[in-house]
């Protein structure tokens, strides 16, 4: 049925299609209703889509007289397969390239290692308390896939509120955070599968850290390579000549293949098509006709659009999936405690990794700065950036799957428990934490304040100041090593800046003239660095 497989084998092709019909025409509703509601101070999108399902989910089990509250039924392989990826690759395709590199190592630490700071207590925490609770029967391996599923965020809420312009630091960290969570989160998942959990010790240890690295680095090298691949594809045989929609085709099938090949090679998927996205925006992009170029912002943003309003949909239906709550065996107060358990778990793993390492961000840029620089992350932000962590979505859901039931289906009663947990997690945190969002962040950050605080730091020493190359024939060596003496010492005080200025004419005097792109001291063709 495509991305989703109905509930019952009905004979009839034309009975076939009839749930996909309906589904189609309630995320139709859906859209119509989201548009309507835009200028909501409480409800955004998701939200939107969560209640709609919910209620669409309650008139199908009133009709059914009790059976099943679902239009389609749930497939975690299809979701891996059609509906993640236009979400990655157009989160890497939009992403502003400039804001996310420059403050790339914050984003890694909150996106890696906060993922396994916040998996090792949810992981403990649940281990210890599930049991004292009566909630019995789940492996060492599920509780560490639960640390994995749980510390995957969903920042969508509070990027439909931020603005970009307003308040670039803080945008470009919870957008460059979500999408390295995901792929971290998926990463881990997938290398606890390949480990003996029940022998944890430091090899097994070293050995799960070794598989993460191998997996992270593949992936993004391959995501690379096809991105380069894509653009010097466009730049050496330019479609545009005969016809722009070859053009909008070969970046859709190259980002997919791209994706297709990092799961049939056993790495992430999610990261590969990130940095496929990223490339091709920065190289590809400009290899293209202008209708081509603005044809393609607006395709790979709408699939992403549609893909993530289908997800909440289906949430919001599967929330009253009768068959699940009736295999589950614990009682209503059982079920009550698991769930506030484990939001209490996400609230203590999000803080325990937000704050100490925004510290340790902050004393590196105070280091390199020498002075209150608007990299710094105040307070106010790290509340923010804590809070847009909270809410859970699609890829909690889509592991929960993969980790506890077969194509959608499961008999365990302690599965069934965690799938109806996870659901009503997600349904909680985005619902209740989504509806508080926007006033949190009108409260913590006005929009006068947001509008005063967009300038940029400025270097303390000029670009001029750097020299390339760090050595040269025609200089003395007494010249060369004071080059390299003062090199050295700016790459130490400054790394971010001088790393990003070595890249850039590196970029400029290789990359781009191979590749495709305006120099940076060009007019750039429509698509800002």
């Amino acid at each position: 049925m495509g991305v989703f497989e109905t509930v019952k084998n009905i004979g009839s092709d034309h009975a076939q299609v009839v749930p996909l019909t309906l589904f189609v025409a309630v995320l139709c509703f859906c859209l119509v209703i989201g548009h309507l509601l835009e200028e909501n101070r409480w409800v955004n999108e998701s939200i939107t889509a969560i209640i709609i399902g919910v209620v669409t989910g309650t008139i199908i089990l009133v009709c059914s007289k009790g059976k099943n509250s679902h239009i389609l039924t749930f497939n975690e392989e299809v979701f891996f397969i059609y509906l993640l990826p236009p979400i990655i690759f157009n989160a890497g395709f939009q992403v502003k390239k400039k804001q996310f590199f420059h403050n790339f190592l914050t984003i890694m630490l909150f996106g890696v290692i906060g993922v396994f700071i916040s998996a090792l207590i949810i992981t403990a925490g649940s281990r210890w308390l599930f049991p004292r609770m009566g909630f019995h029967g789940l492996s060492a391996r599920d509780y560490v896939a639960i640390g994995a599923i749980f510390s995957s965020t969903d920042t969508v809420c509070t990027l439909q509120v931020l603005h970009q312009e307003e308040t670039p630091l803080l945008y470009s960290l919870v957008f460059g955070e979500g999408v390295v969570n995901d792929a971290t989160s998926v990463v881990l998942f997938n290398a606890v599968q390949k480990i003996d959990i029940t022998r944890l010790n430091n090899k097994t240890a070293l050995h799960l850290l070794g598989d993460f690295c191998y997996l992270f680095s593949t992936s993004t090298v391959l995501g690379v390579t096809t991105g380069l691949l894509t653009a010097y594809i466009l730049k050496t045989l330019y479609f545009g000549r005969h016809s722009s929609v070859r053009e909008l085709a070969i970046m859709v099938l190259m980002a997919y293949l791209s994706y297709m090949l990092a799961e049939l090679l056993e790495l992430s998927g999610i990261l590969t098509v990130f940095f496929c996205g990223i490339i091709m925006s920065h190289y590809a992009w400009h290899n293209v006709t202008d209708g081509s170029r603005i044809t393609t912002r607006h395709v790979f943003a709408m699939m992403s659009f549609v893909a993530e309003t289908a997800i909440f949909l289906y949430v919001g239906m599967d929330a009253l999936d009768i068959e699940k709550w009736k295999i589950t065996k614990l009682s209503l107060w059982k079920l009550l405690g698991t769930y506030t358990t484990i939001v209490l778990l996400i609230l203590l793993g999000r803080a325990a990794f937000v704050f100490p390492l925004s510290a340790i961000s902050n004393y590196f840029v105070k280091r390199e700065d020498r002075s209150s620089s608007p990299s710094m992350i105040s307070f106010k932000q790290q509340i923010i950036i804590w809070w847009a962590g909270l809410m859970r979505g699609a890829v909690s859901i889509a592991l929960a799957f993969k980790q506890f039931t077969y194509s959608g289906v499961t008999v365990d009663p302690t599965h069934a428990t965690m799938i109806t947990n996870t659901t009503i997690v997600v349904l909680f945190t985005t619902v209740v934490f989504g509806f508080l969002t926007k006033p949190l962040i009108r409260c913590l950050i006005p929009p006068n304040q947001a509008s005063s605080s967009t300038s940029n730091p400025r270097p303390k020493f000029t670009e001029d100041d750097i020299t390339l190359p760090l050595l040269s024939m025609e200089e003395s060596a007494a010249t060369n090593v004071l080059r390299a003496k003062d090199s050295l010492s700016m790459l130490i005080e400054r790394p971010v800046f001088t790393i990003h200025f070595f890249w850039r004419k590196f970029d400029d005097s290789y990359m781009r003239p191979i590749f495709g792109g305006p120099r940076h001291n060009q007019p750039p063709g429509g698509s800002g660095c």
